[in-house]
């Protein structure tokens, strides 16, 4: 019995004329042409949506739009590939009509265009709102580095230049000790002096660098520099074995009803202080509501942040971070001290009162200070409160205590604990389809606005794939509700 045969390359057949008879009637490059075709390119500010009347006419920016979505939703994002694929995908050729742009027209298409592409990802979000694909009930924040397209050996911080620079000074300080043994013996030993003159050369240049980037970083405010993406920073990343590197901070708000990513924002701060109001308000715009409930890791537990939230109608469901100091003994934690809000102190395990001594600002913040000298001195469980020889056991209240105590409160409700429990199922979800499963762990651009083009055609492809998911694959009702 033999093998499946196909046709023989030799022999002539007849081919379909229509180039639409190659595309499936329920592919997704059908619903990329819809959406694409219901855009205003020129209102979004694509660059050549209204071409001149003279010159050469330039590729249609819906074309490239289309090319780029398509290609992300397939992993596809270097232009060089996504050239190639307009001279052998069928469906590539469908959606450009066989036009066949090079690879630098096709990358000069997302740099050029960094901002109308957040807008598009935007206008996704705003027809998904108009089909009712949101609860607008419970949105849920996360963050996740993502590597810049450049190494943290590229970055120069305050911090590792002095280290750096004190490493040199060794070196060369035993290098010269080396050298004055070797002038004061007879005979000869390796390495030689001419040797370790050489090596000593070597060291002053470096040290000469080092105390130049030494110099270019205070000029800078003592800013980190980087010499090669100007905008990517040394932050702290898990889950593939680097600690540190040259990184991005994406943060997104994703709706808990279909998954889908209602907004982002891209960033170069290495935590996420002031990103919780900023995403929960755009958030709560797309959506079109006034009140909306959110919920995140301790990562966003800031009291400024959590106030705004919750003056602007942000019900926060955030668990409280850990103690910062611990008691020798975990019993005295402050937890344990309870506030009285009438005496303005608070009262230790032991039945004493801690006044409050004085206060000072701190990032945005007003920490006040509570202590009693006097009866942590006389107190039979000082050693195991604290260590602290001079005041004794001092509690810190920030000014947004009190909002944070409502928090504490919410989270350890039945509601407030179930709520975080859907919040891995929730967020987590995007960044392990966009990160994971299609391997878009590194940007290709550098530069935050370049970066944030590319990250908006990455959940751009992500939302296509999830409503496809949600109309099960209805091609039809699918185009004909994005028409």
């Amino acid at each position: 019995m033999g093998h499946v045969r196909g046709e023989v390359r030799e022999q002539l057949m007849l081919m379909p004329k229509c180039l639409d008879d190659y595309v499936e009637a329920d592919s997704i490059c059908r619903v990329i042409a819809a959406y694409v075709g219901s855009l205003d390119m020129a209102a979004l500010g694509f660059q050549y949506a209204q071409p001149k009347s003279t010159g050469r006419p330039p590729y249609s920016p819906a074309n490239m739009l289309m090319l780029y979505v398509y290609g992300y939703l397939n992993r596809i994002r270097s232009s060089r590939r996504l050239e190639a694929e307009t001279k052998r995908n069928v469906e590539v050729m469908w959606l450009l009509g066989k036009a066949t742009p090079d690879d630098k027209t096709i990358c000069n298409f997302r740099k050029d265009n960094a901002a109308a592409l957040k807008k598009a990802f935007r206008e996704f979000s705003v027809w998904c709102n108009r089909q009712g694909l949101y609860g607008k009930e419970l949105v849920a924040v996360d963050g996740s580095k993502i590597r810049a397209s450049s190494s943290r050996k590229n970055i120069h911080t305050k911090a590792l230049m002095e280290k750096n620079l004190a490493s040199v000074e060794k070196k060369i300080s035993e290098y010269m000790n080396a050298l004055e043994e070797k002038d004061a013996e007879e005979e000869e030993s390796k390495p030689s002096p001419e040797a370790i003159r050489k090596v000593l050369e070597r060291l002053n240049e470096k040290k000469a660098a080092l105390q130049e980037w030494q110099e270019k970083i205070e000029a800078n405010g003592g800013e980190e520099i980087s010499t090669v993406d100007p905008d990517a920073r040394i932050m702290k990343q898990g889950g593939d074995g680097r600690h540190f590197d040259a990184c991005y901070n994406v943060q997104t708000a994703v709706d808990d009803k279909n998954k889908l990513i209602v907004d982002f924002d891209v960033g170069n701060c290495p935590n996420e202080n002031g990103t919780l109001p900023t995403i929960t308000e755009s958030a709560k715009e797309i959506m079109e509501v006034e009140e909306i409930s959110v919920v995140a890791d301790r990562g966003y537990y800031n009291g400024v942040d959590i106030e705004e939230c919750e003056k602007n109608g942000t019900k926060c469901y955030i668990p409280v971070k850990g103690e910062y100091r611990q008691a020798p003994d975990p019993r005295y934690n402050k937890k344990h001290f309870k506030y009285n809000a009438e005496k303005d102190c608070y009262v230790c395990p032991a039945g004493h009162e801690l006044p409050r001594k004085g206060e000072n600002e701190r990032r945005k913040s007003i920490d006040r200070h509570y202590y009693n000298t006097r009866a942590c001195q006389e107190c039979p469980h000082r050693k195991q409160c604290t260590n602290d020889k001079k005041h004794g056991r001092k509690i810190l209240r920030t000014q947004y205590q009190d909002t944070l105590d409502i928090i504490d409160a919410r989270m350890k409700s039945e509601a407030g604990r179930e709520k975080f429990r859907e919040r891995k199922s929730i967020v987590e979800h995007p960044f392990g389809t966009t990160k994971q499963i299609w391997g878009y762990k590194q940007y290709l651009c550098r530069g935050l606005e370049k970066v944030t083009a590319e990250q908006s055609l990455t959940f751009l492809a992500y939302n296509f794939r999830r409503v496809c998911k949600i109309f099960d694959g209805n091609v039809k009702d699918l185009i004909s509700a994005l028409g």
